[in-house]
């Protein structure tokens, strides 16, 4: 590793290069201790233990260095991280103490990666890692990232930058806090964790959850754990997703929510429930090819399929393989596929069509069906041979015992 440290005094500028292995803790301490003898021999002193005398005795511990510049490299020479504050005060216990002003850059493969400012930080490097406390400011000057927090880490060996304690990004594109981000620079990756709020501006939606993972080239937002997705219109909440996990593609608009995944939207006012579903927040569709549970909350209606796709402007739902629809009276209408219209609460049937009914109790078979299931105003049409439709007529003692 190869260490620099420059210092400005009144007789200009002082620099120190070190390039043996000597520790990074020790080498710094005399780095520090040395151009504090070269000053002091000079008759000039750059530190606020000389322009006090009565502080004399903590010169050893406490020192003043003005216009600081704080370099670090890697072991072919190319910059990590650069460094530069108006004021620094050196302690002992540290490699430096708290700055003013500070601002630099962090570097990887010899290029700015991101570029820090703050108004006042503790700062303390190893020759390994970075670390700045205070009110840190972090800006991506490839994608406009912007990352605040008071924690500031940075580890280039690892390609790692963590940026902790009340985390928040802004971006074009997305705007989250969290406890934590932390930035893979070079696959441009960045994961939030702890209490993470994410809000994207198009599609207009918040996300919620624990662990949020951001790639940024993709346009995509995946989350691992319990989430919840708010979309929004009119700055009022449209429709709600909720899963296990879930993957958003900002660039598509389509959302994909994965176990145990429900929807639930306000303009129609239905709930759909299934292991996973396909929700293209553009189209306005939703789509499932697992079972799917569809729930109408006005007219207490119920259907269930082998797949389902809505066409939400449309109000449109369409049903396909084992689909059972129940009304709020029992009554129920099976078939192999069915197109439900819920602005006018109709339903079309298809394929091995039987429909029941509790009261008056009975039961038609057919090849398809129309009607009002809620009013019990059903036509069913066609029968499996003869082309007629089959009734059956259930005893009341056999009615009561379904």
């Amino acid at each position: 590793m190869a260490y620099q440290f420059h210092q400005k005094g009144r007789k200009g500028e002082r620099k120190i290069q070190n390039y043996s292995p000597t520790p990074p803790f020790l080498l710094f301490s005399l780095i520090f201790f040395l151009i504090f003898g070269l000053v002091s021999c000079g008759g000039k002193s750059p530190t606020a233990s000389e322009q006090n005398p009565a502080d004399s005795s903590n010169q050893d511990n406490n020192l003043t260095f003005f216009d600081v510049t704080l370099e670090q490299a890697d072991e072919v020479g190319r910059p990590i991280w650069k460094v530069r504050a108006k004021t620094a005060k050196y302690t002992k216990e540290k490699q430096i103490g708290q700055a003013e002003s500070p601002y630099g850059e962090l570097y990887q493969d010899g290029k700015v990666v991101y570029q820090i400012k703050a108004d006042v930080a503790d700062i303390e490097q190893n020759g390994k890692q970075l670390f700045l406390k205070g009110k840190i400011f972090a800006t991506d000057p490839t994608n406009g990232v912007v990352l605040q927090g008071n924690e500031l880490e940075w580890r280039p060996q690892e390609d790692l930058l963590i940026v902790r304690n009340h985390m928040h990004g802004t971006h074009k594109q997305l705007q989250a806090v969290a406890q934590e981000a932390r930035v893979k620079t070079r696959e441009q990756r960045m994961e939030f964790s702890g209490g993470v709020v994410a809000n994207s501006i198009d599609p207009q939606m918040q996300i919620r959850t624990e662990h949020l993972t951001w790639n940024i080239k993709e346009e995509k937002l995946i989350g691992d754990r319990p989430i919840q997705i708010d979309r929004y219109k009119d700055n009022k909440i449209s429709d709600r997703g909720k899963g296990n996990s879930a993957e958003v593609n900002l660039k598509t608009k389509i959302a994909t929510i994965d176990k145990n995944a429900q929807l639930e939207l306000q303009d129609p006012p239905v709930q759909i429930a299934s292991n996973s579903m396909t929700w293209n927040m553009n189209a306005e569709t939703v789509t499932t090819n697992s079972p799917v549970q569809m729930f109408q909350r006005v007219e207490n209606f119920t259907v269930t399929a082998n797949r389902g796709e809505m066409k939400v402007p449309q109000k449109t739902v369409y049903l396909t393989g084992n689909v059972n629809a129940i009304g709020q009276r029992r009554q129920s209408l099976k078939s192999n596929s069915l197109t439900w219209h819920l602005d006018n609460k109709l339903v079309e049937a298809q394929g091995n069509v039987l429909y029941r009914q509790v009261d008056p109790p009975l039961n038609f078979t057919g090849e398809t069906a129309f009607g009002n299931l809620q009013t019990e105003n059903i036509l069913v049409k066609g029968g499996s041979s003869s082309g007629r439709v089959v009734t059956e007529i259930i005893p009341q003692e056999r009615a009561n015992r379904q």
